[in-house]
C-alpha cells in the first residue's frame, strides 16, 4: 500500500516557509469553508464551532471508503492543517485586543476527487452523526490566492506582529504592494492568511508553527 499523501510534506513550498519573507504563486485549491465572526477563545462559541464542523466533514470525506463506495480517483491521505482567512468589518480599526470585532474565515484543503457530489454526501453523513453541526454554514470552494508574500512564525499567536512588520518590510523593499481587502476579478476579497501548523491544545506556545500570508500586487 502507498503511504498516505501528506499535503504538508508534498507542497513545502506552501506549508514550510522560511523564517524570512518570500514570495509565492499560490495556486487554485479546493476547501471546505465556513464563514464566521467573534472571539476564537471564547468556549463554546462560533468559532470553536465552526472548527469542529470542518474537521467533522473533512474526516467524513477521508473515511469515505469506509462507509460507501470510494470516490472516483480516491486515494488515502492525510487531513490537512487548519487554515484562517482574518479581517475587521472596519479597515480602520486596529485595536486587535477587541477579539469580538474578528471576521474570519476556517477552511481545511481538500484532494482533487472532492467534488460537490462527494461534499454533499459526506455532509448528510455528518448531519445524520452530528445532528447539532450547521451543515448550511459549510461550502466547498475553489480558493485561488495569487501572489502573496509569507513567512513562517513561531511562537504564541499574540506575538505575530514581529512576524508580521517583517512581511510588511519584504513588500516595501521588493517593489510590492500589500493587497489585503482588493476584489478580485472573481469577486473574492484577498485576506490576511494563516496557516496552524500546531494544535494549541497540545503544543507549547513557544513552539506553536504559524505560515503568516499576505496577498500582494507589483507596484
Amino acid at each position: 500500500m502507498p503511504d498516505a499523501l501528506d499535503f504538508k510534506k508534498a507542497y513545502r513550498d506552501l506549508y514550510w516557509p522560511s523564517l524570512e519573507p518570500s514570495e509565492i504563486l499560490v495556486p487554485a485549491m479546493t476547501f471546505v469553508m465556513t464563514d464566521g465572526r467573534g472571539d476564537p477563545n471564547a468556549e463554546g462559541g462560533a468559532y470553536q464551532q465552526a472548527v469542529e464542523l470542518l474537521y467533522a466533514l473533512a474526516y467524513a470525506i477521508k473515511m469515505s471508503p469506509k462507509h460507501r463506495q470510494a470516490p472516483d480517483g480516491y486515494y488515502d491521505y492525510v487531513v490537512p492543517p487548519l487554515e484562517g482567512l482574518w479581517w475587521k468589518e472596519d479597515p480602520a480599526d486596529f485595536d486587535f485586543s477587541n477579539k469580538e470585532k474578528f471576521c474570519w474565515t476556517m477552511m481545511i484543503r481538500q484532494p482533487e476527487f472532492v467534488t460537490p457530489v462527494v461534499f454533499e454526501k459526506a455532509c448528510a453523513e455528518v448531519k445524520k452523526k452530528k445532528p447539532a453541526l450547521d451543515m448550511d454554514k459549510v461550502r466547498l470552494q475553489v480558493f485561488e490566492e495569487g501572489l502573496c508574500v509569507q513567512a513562517m512564525h513561531i511562537g504564541p499567536y499574540a506575538t505575530e506582529d514581529a512576524t508580521l512588520k517583517k512581511i510588511e518590510t519584504f513588500i516595501r523593499n521588493h517593489g510590492l504592494v500589500d493587497d489585503i481587502s482588493a476584489v478580485t476579478t472573481g469577486g473574492t476579497v484577498r485576506r490576511h492568511h494563516e496557516i496552524y501548523l500546531g494544535d494549541p491544545r497540545k503544543t507549547a506556545p513557544e513552539k506553536l508553527r504559524t505560515v503568516l500570508r499576505h496577498p500582494v500586487r507589483r507596484a
